[in-house]
């Protein structure tokens, strides 16, 4: 299943794409939203399924309607950087022998298509097309002989913005150069694990004012989905709606020649993954 929030920041209601892939369904009759309660309750995704499959589901008219972050009341965004070895690579980066784990804060996550804005005092501002790895039921010091994908719900696109000068060279941790506002595009589905067959085997595609920029697959992870969630897990508990973002292949601005092409007020990014959907973006100043 699709699953996706549609309406006004704040008051996004929970909809369902068919399987046509244009028709908006409503959910309202059947969910609240689309959260971590939802998505470790089987039974209520069952009876969801089974009303699309049957026909059952009202019709939204998606003229007018802006598409939420597919997700809400995200818990915890844990994210993996240098997770690519093209990206390492492009970036000096010794490939990690571990993941490196860094968070965003929740609220940094926005609608796929809403504004991004540059902060201000910004002269590195970066894109990076994730994956998204969405929690669907508690995973705890999962083991070596269990099947780590069995705690995940769903995928989406992710879009982790990051301020390049505050990340490296303002010391300290990541963290101030990726939780700027508005940093973290999701969606525009939440796909359900049953329609992605491989997640090793995504492509995943960013342009910049309409320019290729990055053009990567999740074949060339360092550190797979499985291992990833495995791996957090010793670490920390991750609950039904806490989201993984695991990397970004090659092609940053970062990893580009002087004078390197960071995104300025005015540029328009859209990136797409397989099967996942796609984003679009305009900056401007914050």
């Amino acid at each position: 299943m699709k699953l996706l929030r549609v309406g006004t920041a704040g008051a996004e209601r929970p909809a369902l794409l068919d399987q046509d892939g244009t028709t908006l369904r409503d959910l309202s009759g059947l969910a609240t939203d689309i959260d971590g309660e939802l998505l470790a309750d089987a039974s209520a995704l069952a009876r969801i399924r089974a009303a699309a499959v049957a026909g059952e589901l009202p019709v939204l008219d998606a003229a007018g309607l802006r598409v939420g972050p597919p997700l809400a009341r995200i818990g915890k965004v844990v994210c993996i950087g240098l997770n690519y070895h093209d990206h390492a690579a492009e970036t000096g980066a010794v490939t990690p022998a571990e993941p490196v784990v860094f968070f965003k804060a929740a609220d940094t996550v926005v609608g796929p298509h809403d504004t991004v804005l540059v902060p201000r005092r910004s002269r590195k501002t970066d894109w990076e097309v994730e994956l998204a790895v969405v929690v669907g039921r508690t995973a705890r010091y999962v083991e070596d002989d269990e099947d780590p994908l069995s705690y995940v719900a769903g995928y989406a696109v992710s879009h982790d913005v990051s301020e390049r000068e505050f990340q490296i060279e303002r010391g300290g941790t990541w963290d101030k150069g990726k939780n700027c506002e508005t940093f973290n595009p999701l969606g525009p589905w939440l796909v359900t694990a049953d329609e992605v067959a491989d997640p090793q085997a995504l492509s995943l595609r960013l342009w910049v004012n309409g320019e290729l920029k990055q053009n990567g697959t999740t074949a060339d992870q360092i550190f797979p989905v499985a291992e990833v969630v495995r791996y957090v897990s010793q670490f920390m508990t991750l609950y039904p709606g806490d989201v993984i973002n695991t990397g970004t292949p090659a092609g940053v601005a970062m990893g580009r020649p002087e004078p390197k092409p960071y995104l300025r007020a005015g540029d328009v990014v859209e990136l797409e993954i397989d099967g996942l959907g796609r984003q679009r973006q305009e900056l401007k100043d914050a």
